[in-house]
């Protein structure tokens, strides 16, 4: 039979030919040319890189008529000989089919003879994680000490099989990938020797589909050839592969960045309607999301190039997608694409789950909640909805509430600024007090009588002699004409400092003794003071920790923003987006939720954001408690030492206390 396979015809006869594996070819030639040639040598690596060529060549390089020498003519005899494989000086045994321990015998007592042609006498075991236990252990000896004349050489495909008995009598090489570049220039290279005209695109495309495999790349080389003829063209061999275009894949890429939900369904019909395997196209514009991914974070078209198995134009065109996306949207766009192609795996609708991952995909750059607008509740009166603002995916910051501008503070006739404004119909109780620097808000009566019945006079304060004292004078802030708050009635916190106390106790004269309202949750101060305080919050990281270690570890992992009303905002950096993320999770604001409420008596929402590059250089909550920690221990330790008793035993003794620490269960007052 003339015909030979592109492998087999174009196999390497020498070192210099050997493609992809610098580090084996330069150990090997330097250890001929300085006569230290090993007993036993290991050959692993994945299929068709070298490994068999490189034995076969070593093999040449020992016995060929001028060496032993690093450079074999593969004119003489013994190179005719081994290229023809009918060499009786190198012996190949095939792992899979002689693995028993009669096999091994019979190479134990064939190594005796002397070689009858070159210098030394070889054995190529080709699968050698092949054999049995038992004929491992038979080896043994034989591998050790061999004659002077053997030399072994093993090939296999799965090194970890091999019993470590083996490998360390051995000297280990192993076979890398064969990149993307030298398989093309390969490629060419055997065209133009065969005469046949291929566009380099359509080499690429085979280089990929070879996964770094020289022999898989000539075999479809081989099939490309009998498919297309002198004259191969990419469309040729993505037929004949039957893999997606590179154009569906561009497409659906570009739906995304125009937020077109749906195209990128018409494409996912597409390829449907054209018989591609979906699971197969969900692969590909998994692989064209990596490599956006890896321009958004390179710096340079070079260095992009070297990652990507991709010719140049491609590569910038790449570059160019990952103008449109943040390395955050492209994390979630690929995790959302590489869940979708597990489920098509299993799934016995495969166009559903991919239509849905396309409309998911497409939608990725939309903004996800947009502020609530003001509606009317029921009885007519405006109410401000209390939901946050998520942010974009295309942004960082801190999610703030809602905030409307804050009420003018009228003027009298005289000139002067009058009093606040009273509470405006509908506002509610317990709202988000203005920002500092704005009118604060008045303070709110315990309870708000009818409209259609007039306001009593205000009560006449009584001392502690008994006599009446003078009506008591209107607090910045209290509406003018407003009534005390009645007992039995919730009594509003404290003010704040820039409101002056009254200079003496007022008692009200309750005109009527309403019945005592239900315990409820502690709500918000209107004068703006939160209802948690920061030392508070260090107690709840504290017992987060205590109940789920995991989400404690995550919650310490960011930054307390700041404590307004009854909200905690909890920044974490971009470096830190797994712990944002689990922090997210329902089931952990469900058990922080639950300690901030057994903590304060008040329900606390938790808002997690994520920091901008600016604001991401500052103490985490696990930095904070730390140094908190660090301190008390050194006032612990000063407090133990200024003790009577402490002092007067370091001065008796000459001795001095380096470390103190509480008891379980006590603290220091």
């Amino acid at each position: 039979m003339d015909y030979q396979v592109s492998a087999r015809k174009f196999r390497p006869g020498a070192f210099d030919e050997l493609i992809g594996q610098t580090h084996v070819v330069q150990t090997l030639r330097n250890a001929i040319l300085h006569k230290q040639v090993a007993h036993a040598y290991l050959f692993s690596g994945m299929r068709g890189v070298g490994k068999t060529t490189a034995a076969r060549i070593v093999a040449k390089a020992l016995n060929c008529e001028n060496g032993p020498t690093p450079e074999p003519c593969g004119q003489c005899g013994s190179c005719s000989e081994i290229a023809q494989g009918n060499s009786v000086d190198v012996i190949e045994i095939d792992g899979a089919s002689n693995t028993g321990v009669d096999d091994v015998r019979e190479l134990r007592e064939n190594v005796q003879f002397a070689p009858f042609r070159g210098t030394y006498r070889i054995y190529i075991i080709d699968e050698v994680h092949m054999l049995s236990n038992s004929a491992f252990n038979a080896l043994l000896k034989t591998l050790e000490e061999p004659p002077a004349h053997a030399v072994f050489i093993f090939a296999t495909t799965e090194v970890h099989k091999i019993p470590a008995t083996i490998t360390s009598r051995c000297q280990h090489f192993n076979f890398r990938r064969i990149p993307w570049r030298e398989i093309v220039a390969r490629l060419q290279s055997i065209a133009q020797h065969l005469g046949v005209t291929v566009e380099e695109r359509s080499l690429s495309v085979m280089a990929r589909a070879s996964e770094g495999s020289l022999r898989d790349a000539l075999s479809l080389f081989d099939q490309a050839v009998a498919f297309g003829g002198t004259t191969i063209t990419e469309r040729d061999v993505e037929v004949m592969l039957g893999t997606v275009p590179d154009a569906l894949v561009s497409r659906l890429v570009d739906t995304v960045v125009a937020q077109d939900p749906a195209a990128a369904v018409e494409l996912v019909g597409e390829a449907v309607g054209q018989g591609h395997d979906l699971r197969a196209y969900c692969g590909a514009v998994v692989e064209r999301i990596r490599h956006v991914m890896i321009a958004a974070v390179v710096p340079g078209l070079e260095q992009a190039q070297g990652l990507m198995d991709l010719p140049v134009e491609e590569v910038e065109r790449v570059m160019q997608d990952a103008r449109s996306f943040s390395v955050a949207q492209l994390q979630e766009l690929f995790d959302l694409l590489t869940q979708a192609e597990d489920r098509l795996r299993s799934t016995s609708r495969p166009r559903f789950v991919f239509e849905v991952a396309a409309v998911r995909a497409a939608c990725l750059l939309q903004p996800r909640v947009t502020a609530p607008p003001v509606t009317d509740a029921p009885g007519g009166r405006p109410q401000r909805s209390n939901a946050l603002v998520e942010q974009s995916t295309s942004g960082a910051g801190v999610s703030r509430l809602p905030s409307q501008p804050p009420p003018a503070t009228p003027a009298r006739q005289d000139g002067q600024p009058g009093p606040p404004p009273t509470d405006r119909p509908g506002q509610r109780a317990g709202a988000p007090a203005p920002r500092p620097g704005t009118t604060p808000p008045p303070k709110p009566v315990a309870s708000e009588p009818s409209r259609s019945q007039p306001e009593p006079p205000p009560a006449t304060p009584v001392r502690q002699d008994g006599q009446p004292g003078s009506p008591p004078a209107n607090r910045p802030g209290q509406r003018a004409g407003a009534s005390a708050s009645r007992p039995g009635a919730a009594i509003p916190p404290k003010p704040v400092a820039s409101e002056p106390p009254p200079a003496r106790p007022e008692v009200a004269a309750p005109q009527r003794t309403p019945p005592a309202p239900p315990v409820q949750p502690q709500q918000p101060s209107p004068s703006g003071s939160p209802v948690m305080r920061q030392e508070q919050w260090a107690h709840i990281v504290e017992s987060v920790c205590d109940r789920d270690p995991s989400v404690g570890s995550f919650l310490e992992t960011g930054m307390l923003v700041k404590i307004e009303d009854d909200q905690v905002v909890v920044g974490f950096a971009k470096s830190a987006s797994l712990a944002c993320s689990m922090t997210q999770k329902e089931t952990s604001r469900t058990l922080i939720a639950q300690v901030c409420r057994e903590v304060t008596g008040a329900n606390i929402r938790l808002c997690v954001v994520e920091l901008a590059e600016e604001h991401g250089d500052g103490s985490t909550i696990k930095q904070v408690r730390e140094q908190q920690r660090k301190q008390d221990d050194e006032a612990l330790l000063e407090h133990v030492r200024d003790n009577p008793v402490v002092k007067q035993t370091r001065d008796l003794f000459g001795v001095d206390v380096v470390k103190a620490s509480r008891t379980s269960g006590t603290k220091e007052a």
